[in-house]
C-alpha cells in the first residue's frame, strides 16, 4: 500500500509534496533507528541496508551479541559486527552500540535472548527463564568484562555511543541493585578503553518515575552518574500520548537529583496489524494506523524535549514467538523484505522536516482550541516558524476524515503551508482563516485528527 492510499484527505489547495532527504542531507540526530536482533539472526542486515541512510535518521542502534561474539571461550569473532558496522559508516550513518546479552558457554552465563524459549542453533540449551538475564557467576561475570574491553577496543574510533543491556527489568529476578552494579562495572569495562565514551544507563522497559528513580538515586549514592551521558527507558502504550505524564515526571527525577544526563525514550514503536505476541498485542492494527501511532511517538517525544528510537527498521522474525511487524519494512520468515510500509514514508516526511535545523521551542506558545484533548508544540528550522498537533485523546485508528479545531500560534507565519505527515502532502492555508493579532496567531478552522499536522513558513519545507 502506498502512502497516497492511506493518507489523510485535507480539502485544502495542494501546492507540492514533501521532498524524502537522505541521512546526510537531513543530519537528523533527534531519532535513533532500530536496527535490532542482528545478534541473534532474526534479521538480515544486508537485505535492509539499502533502506538506511534515505530514511534521513543518522544514528542507528545494534545490538553487540557476545554469544555471537564468543562461541568459543576465550575466542572472539567479531567479524559479523565488522561487516555491519563498517557498511552502516559508509552510508555515512553513525552507531549507537548495546551490550547484551548473556553466554550459555560460561556457568551462569545468562542466556543470549532474555524471551527466548528455544536454543540457539548449535547452542547449549537455554537456560531458565529465571536464570535467562545477566551473568551471575563468577567466572561469567569475568569473561563478561573481558568481552566488553575487547569489544570496546575493537571498536574504538568507530563506535561513538554505547548503550547497556537492554530491557533488565523485564527479568523479574534483577533488582535495582543488581542493575545499577552491573550498568557501573559495562560502563567502567567501556571507559577503561575509550576514555569519554559517551553511554545510556539502565535501558528499562518502564517508563515509571518511581522505577526510574530507584535506579537513579542508586547511581548517585554509589557516586558513578557521572559514567553516563543518557539516561534510557522505552515507552510502550496503546495511545501513545499516556505516556507524558510519565516523562514528565522522569525530567522531574532528574532535575530533582540534579542530574544532567538526558533522558532518551529508547524503543517505541507499533505493529501494522494485528499480532498475539509482543508489545501492542491483541488490537486490530493497520497500516494507517502504525503510521499514526508512529508518529504520535516520535513527534510527542521530540515535543517533550526527549530523543526518541524508531523501533524498528524492518519487522524480524523472533523464533520461536513470531514475525515482530513492528519494522516500516515489511519482512518475511525468511528476512526478505517485501517492500516499505507507508510508516516508512511517514518517518521519511519527518526527518525530513525536522533535521538538525530544528529546534524545539521550550514555551509552548501552541494551543489547540477544542474539547477534545490535544498535544501540540512549536519549533524552528532555519528562523522559520513550525506549529505542530494533533487529537492525543484516543488510540490511534483508521479514520481518515479530519475534524476541525482552531489554533493559537505565538510567533508569525508569513506564508503558511500545511503539510500532511503519511502522504507528506503540502496545502495552502487561506489567508481568510487567519486572525493576525500582536504576537500571536489564530487559524481557524485548521484540520484536527489523531495524526500530526504541521503549519509551517512555506520557504522552509524542503519540497518536490
Amino acid at each position: 500500500m502506498t502512502p497516497e492510499e492511506v493518507k489523510i484527505p485535507i480539502n485544502l489547495p495542494e501546492i507540492g509534496r514533501i521532498r524524502a532527504r537522505s541521512a546526510a542531507e537531513t543530519g537528523c540526530r533527534h531519532w535513533i533507528l532500530g536496527c535490532e536482533t542482528l545478534d541473534r539472526d532474526y534479521a538480515d542486515y544486508d537485505a535492509y541496508k539499502e533502506y538506511l541512510a534515505p530514511l534521513g535518521i543518522v544514528r542507528i542502534r545494534l545490538q553487540a551479541g557476545w554469544a555471537k561474539c564468543e562461541k568459543v571461550p576465550g575466542v572472539y569473532d567479531f567479524s559479523w559486527l565488522d561487516h555491519i558496522i563498517d557498511d552502516a559508516l559508509s552510508r555515512g550513518l553513525e552507531i549507537v552500540l548495546e551490550t547484551d546479552y548473556g553466554n550459555p558457554v560460561y556457568p551462569g552465563g545468562g542466556g543470549a535472548d532474555p524471551q527466548r524459549r528455544l536454543p540457539m542453533p548449535g547452542a547449549a540449551p537455554v537456560v531458565p527463564p529465571e536464570k535467562n538475564g545477566f551473568p551471575r557467576s563468577g567466572e561469567a561475570l569475568a569473561a563478561w568484562d573481558r568481552w566488553v574491553k575487547a569489544l570496546a577496543r575493537h571498536f574504538k574510533g568507530r563506535v561513538g555511543e554505547w548503550a547497556m543491556w537492554n530491557e533488565p527489568d523485564t527479568n523479574k529476578t534483577a533488582t535495582p541493585e543488581e542493575i545499577v552494579d552491573f550498568n557501573i562495572r559495562t560502563a567502567e569495562d567501556i571507559l577503561s578503553e575509550i576514555p569519554g565514551a559517551r553511554i545510556g544507563a539502565l535501558s528499562l522497559a518502564s517508563h515509571q518515575p518511581v522505577v526510574l528513580a530507584k535506579h537513579l538515586t542508586l547511581l548517585c549514592e554509589k557516586g558513578k552518574m557521572e559514567l553516563f551521558s543518557d539516561i534510557i527507558y522505552h515507552a510502550y502504550s496503546l495511545n501513545p500520548d499516556n505516556c507524558y505524564d510519565s516523562v514528565r515526571g522522569m525530567l522531574r527525577v532528574l532535575k530533582d537529583l540534579h542530574i544532567a544526563a538526558r533522558l532518551r525514550q529508547g524503543e517505541g514503536g507499533c505493529p501494522s496489524e494485528l499480532c498475539n505476541t509482543f508489545a501492542m498485542k491483541n488490537l486490530p492494527w493497520t497500516l494507517l494506523s502504525q503510521c499514526k501511532w508512529d508518529l504520535r511517538r516520535y513527534l510527542g517525544d521530540f515535543g517533550h524535549g526527549v530523543e526518541s528510537g524508531v523501533f524498528t527498521v524492518c519487522d524480524f522474525h523472533h523464533v520461536g514467538k513470531g514475525i515482530n511487524r513492528k519494522g516500516l519494512l515489511a519482512a518475511d520468515a525468511d528476512h526478505n523484505v517485501l517492500g516499505k510500509k507507508p510508516a516508512y514514508h511517514a518517518v521519511q516526511h519527518m526527518t525530513s522536516l525536522f533535521d538538525r535545523e530544528t529546534r524545539l521551542i521550550p514555551a509552548c506558545g501552541a494551543a489547540v482550541l477544542a474539547e477534545k484533548a490535544s498535544f501540540a508544540f512549536r519549533a524552528e528550522r532555519r528562523g522559520g516558524l513550525m506549529g505542530v498537533w494533533w487529537d492525543a485523546s484516543t488510540v490511534p485508528g483508521d479514520d481518515r476524515e479530519p475534524g476541525t479545531a482552531d489554533l493559537m500560534l505565538t510567533g508569525e507565519i508569513k506564508e503558511p503551508a500545511l503539510c500532511e505527515l503519511i502522504s507528506g502532502k503540502v496545502c495552502a492555508f487561506p489567508e481568510e482563516r487567519i486572525l493576525r493579532l500582536p504576537g500571536r496567531m489564530l487559524f481557524k478552522e485548521v484540520p484536527f485528527i489523531d495524526s500530526p499536522l504541521i503549519l509551517a513558513e512555506k520557504n522552509i519545507i524542503p519540497m518536490e
